[in-house]
């Protein structure tokens, strides 16, 4: 009877044009050692690449997967997607931000415990409330509106659950822009530590 031997999963050798791409060579070497990037907004596409990564390092052992995340947000159902798959998946998760961590980038990186939650040290992360674009016929806008003021008070739960925040300051925080830096991260509860070395990620 034939057997099942798990691969990792192949990314494009060539790019658009036809040149070798270094980028699907590294993704390769990074699922190696069990490493996810998430790096550019978060949209369906990375979504899916990154939720069969995952999926992918689950199922061929219960060992660590860090993730590492350098993103401006996107799409809050893409998102949802990746933060709900930290938790779905048996192999514990570390989430490491580099750069900018902001708007869903910061729902997926809530995602896993707060000892689980490092950064670097020159990382700046971002809250605030969902946006859209409403258009359409009057009762179609109001059917978009009244959805965002949920995904709002979803996505405030959820901050205030994650970092011991009241609720009351959460939602308020975000009605705007809500800058911090790493120093700042921490004392609101978004990150756990900060880190300068790859050695320092502990699970």
């Amino acid at each position: 009877m034939p057997s099942f031997s798990p691969s990792i999963p192949q990314f494009h050798a060539e790019d658009e044009n036809g040149a070798p791409d270094p980028m699907a060579f590294m993704m390769k070497r990074m699922l190696e050692t069990r490493t996810v990037m998430i790096f550019g907004g978060v949209d369906q596409k990375l979504a899916e690449r990154v939720s069969a990564q995952m999926l992918y390092l689950d199922h061929v052992s219960d060992e660590p997967i860090r993730l590492l995340i350098n993103s401006p947000g996107g799409h809050v159902e893409s998102g949802d997607t990746i933060h709900d798959l930290i938790e779905y998946i048996s192999a514990p998760v570390a989430v490491v931000g580099t750069g900018w961590v902001a708007s869903i980038a910061t729902h997926i990186f809530l995602g896993v415990p707060a000892k689980q939650r490092f950064c670097l040290p020159n990382t700046r992360f971002l809250i605030h409330q969902p946006s859209g674009g409403a258009g359409g016929k009057a009762s179609d806008i109001a059917i978009q509106a009244e959805e965002i003021v949920k995904m709002r008070e979803r996505i405030a739960q959820k901050i205030a659950a994650a970092t011991g925040q009241k609720i009351a300051r959460v939602r308020e925080d975000i009605d705007r822009d809500y800058w911090m830096s790493t120093e700042e991260a921490k004392e609101y509860g978004i990150l756990g530590t900060i880190i300068k070395k790859a050695g320092d990620v502990s699970f």
